[in-house]
């Protein structure tokens, strides 16, 4: 990958480019990235991929008016012709009055540490050896008849920013992750299960012998599945699958849904959303996080951000056009691609443990659901609408009994978040994370 001066050099460059050919303000974004990825099964290499790419874009103002185009190509003709069209392009582009760079105080200054680089790379047999004992691991687990293969990869990717008014940095971020996925089967009923493990360094990750285990572990639990019948009852989502709900949170807190309006939590700032005690955070600057980072996609300054505090809304996700647009400010949530304009997005985003375990949780619900798979999209971000395929364990006086399949959850999310309790159980996963959680009154059709 390019050395830093090299990225900030080559976007310097370019935003010098379009200055000169008429542009009023500039930024441009380089965007590095290498990865290897393989998959093995039943103990044979099915696929072996590299990748690498390079992808530059810029955007520029002339007045109120805006353009952006991306390339691959840094070849000077290359560079001068994408300067001469950008420009072009945003002299006849209608008005956007909300469009705008950083203004200079509002640039980062400080960039933490985040330790986001791990510095092996490890050689494809190393990935091969992790997705072999991983798959092998779970077909050792009595009840597993075949498997859907286990799988290793590597990535790295660079980040450069450069605007016309004096910012100019970047950052780098590894990632690994180790999956397994098999089949178990007695007698008529087959069911599967897998297991992951991701981190940005390869220490950090869970040993591919429990991942096997676990996937197998899973699959074997899962046989016998039986159909229950409709009714409304308490559902509680496993740890691992409960950040799906703060992703629709997330969607329905975006500042660009909230400013055109199509969210079904656009008037409830400030205003209780979920129940007393509950905490939602967002951070990007936690220590080898998945989705840290040290400034967003604009230049500003990446800080911590409660979003829901005891329960009631805090903030929305914003980036400088969604913040003008509701006549607020950025709270350095632009996320940023090459070839479109910014837009708001969470990053590390966590619900807070509660107090009660997940035994706990469990063990107060009388008759009710738990959830360990899901299946479709889930919510309807203007009507916070839910409904999702589901397959888990039913609870009878607040123990599992046996597995459960062929299901579909519905509720709203608004009621659904209302009456959430998070369990004690928080582990980081991904960029969104939660406890284990348990809502009441959901409506479960069956048979």
């Amino acid at each position: 990958m390019l050395e830093t001066n090299q990225l900030l050099d080559r976007l310097s460059d370019l935003v010098g480019r379009t200055r000169r050919a008429g542009a009023d303000a500039v930024d441009a974004v380089l965007i590095e990235s290498r990865g290897l990825e393989v998959a093995v099964r039943k103990g044979r290499r099915e696929t072996l991929e590299r990748s690498d790419s390079m992808n530059l874009g810029v955007r520029v103002f002339v007045g109120d008016r805006s353009a952006s185009v991306a390339t691959e190509d840094f070849s000077n003709q290359t560079l001068d012709d994408l300067a001469d069209r950008v420009v072009a392009m945003a002299k006849v582009a209608p008005p956007d009055h909300e469009s705008r760079l950083a203004n200079v105080e509002e640039l980062a200054r400080e960039f933490p540490e985040l330790d986001l680089i791990d510095g092996t790379e490890p050689t494809p047999e190393k990935l091969l050896e992790m997705a072999e004992v991983a798959e092998a691991s779970a077909l050792e687990v009595k009840g597993v008849d075949n498997s859907e293969g286990g799988g290793a990869s590597w990535g790295k990717s660079g980040i450069a920013l450069v605007t016309s008014n004096g910012f100019a940095s970047s950052y780098a971020r590894s990632s690994f992750s180790l999956s397994a996925s098999v089949i178990a089967k007695k007698g008529d009923s087959m069911e599967r299960d897998y297991d992951w493990t991701a981190a940005t360094h390869l220490s950090d990750l869970r040993s591919a012998q429990e991942v096997g285990r676990t996937a197998g572990e899973r699959a074997v639990r899962r046989l016998g599945a039986r159909r229950i019948k409709s009714q409304m009852v308490p559902v509680i989502f496993e740890q691992r699958l409960a950040g799906g709900l703060i992703s629709s949170f997330a969607a329905a807190i975006n500042g660009a849904s909230i400013a055109r309006g199509v969210s079904y939590l656009k008037d409830s700032m400030e205003q209780q959303v979920f129940s007393d005690g509950v905490t939602i955070i967002d951070n990007p600057l936690i220590s080898r996080g998945m989705a840290s980072k040290p400034f967003d996609g604009e230049g500003l300054a990446a800080k911590e951000l409660s979003l829901v505090v005891d329960g009631k809304l805090q903030a929305w996700t914003l980036d400088l056009r969604s913040a003008k647009k509701l006549g607020m400010y950025s709270n350095g949530r632009a996320s940023r691609g090459v070839g479109s304009n910014p837009s708001p997005s969470a990053t590390n985003l966590d619900l807070q443990a509660g107090l009660a375990s997940p035994e706990a949780l469990i063990g107060e619900v009388e008759n009710g659901l738990f959830v360990t798979e899901l299946i479709g999209h889930g919510g309807d971000l203007a009507t916070g609408d839910y409904s999702r395929g589901a397959s888990g364990y039913w609870i009878e006086r607040g123990e599992i009994t046996y597995p459960v399949n062929e299901l579909t959850i519905a509720g709203n999310l608004k009621d659904m978040f209302r009456s959430l309790t998070p369990g004690s159980d928080l582990v980081r996963r991904g960029s969104i994370n939660a406890p284990t959680v348990r809502i009441d009154g959901l409506t479960i059709a069956g048979q």
